[in-house]
């Protein structure tokens, strides 16, 4: 498929997980750059080498502003322009209300909430008319699972950005969209603290809530990340998907 040809595209986040597919997915479908992002410079290099010639690995910390205006003044330097912006980058981390720490709301809302400002803000002046910023939230913006709340609000306010940016942007004709998915596999998962028993048996609790009894796949998202990239989604505006279990609903 070459529905990409020719976009020029940044990816927060792609070390790993979706975003890394997410990027596969954009080159496979024809888009000429992928920039992609993430803290880990020896993880992300290793992504950007196993992507081929048209990925350009960026080291960097979405929370810096600093650091998203290097990002960006190489893609400009480069490429002169961005047509897709993907601020995937964030990371999930239970706690129940009683046990909440500076530490914790802290950590969540600098990553899931200004990482995403800070990305969209420094993007925007480069973006092209016709444009496209997706945002990664999830279901748990909209559903209140217990120990999730600081995580649940961060999202929140990310399908938030989705629907007053779009309308901040709309005389630039640049779309804003999110996707919301449900419970993914991926290696972020083994990342705060639980254990392979309790990750599994989070697993196969979410499996029961989605209609195909079943999680999702990180390549399941990719696909819809890359629709609302191409020109195809140019009715979308302010919009979210959600990704539940292979389902995608509008």
């Amino acid at each position: 498929m070459s529905r990409l040809k020719g976009k020029i595209a940044v990816i927060t986040g792609a070390n790993s997980g979706i975003g890394l597919v997410t990027a596969k997915t954009f080159i496979d479908e024809g888009a000429e750059r992928v920039y992609i992002t993430g803290r880990r410079k020896a993880e992300l290099e290793a992504a950007a080498a196993s992507l081929g010639s048209r990925a350009v690995a960026v080291a960097g910390n979405v929370t810096d502003p600093a650091e998203m205006d290097r990002l960006f003044e190489l893609v400009k330097a480069q490429a002169g322009r961005v047509d897709v912006v993907f601020a995937n980058a964030g990371y999930a981390a239970p706690a129940p209300l009683g046990n909440l720490t500076e530490e914790h709301v802290d950590g969540l809302f600098n990553t899931n909430v200004k990482g995403v400002i800070w990305t969209v803000q420094k993007a925007v002046p480069l973006i092209a008319s016709g444009g496209s910023i997706i945002l990664a939230s999830s279901i748990v913006g909209s559903k209140g699972f217990a120990n999730w709340s600081i995580y649940s609000a961060a999202k929140a306010a990310v399908r938030s950005f989705a629907r007053t940016w779009a309308s901040d942007l709309k005389g630039r004709n640049i779309r804003v969209n999110a996707v919301s998915p449900g419970v993914i596999e991926t290696p972020g998962h083994d990342k705060y603290g639980a254990s392979k028993q309790e990750v599994s048996g989070f697993f196969g609790f979410a499996a029961t809530l989605s209609p195909l009894e079943r999680i999702g796949r990180d390549d399941e998202v990719a696909k819809v990340v890359a629709f609302l990239a191409s020109d195809e989604s140019s009715f979308m505006n302010g919009s979210e998907v959600f990704i539940d279990g292979g389902v995608a609903q509008i």
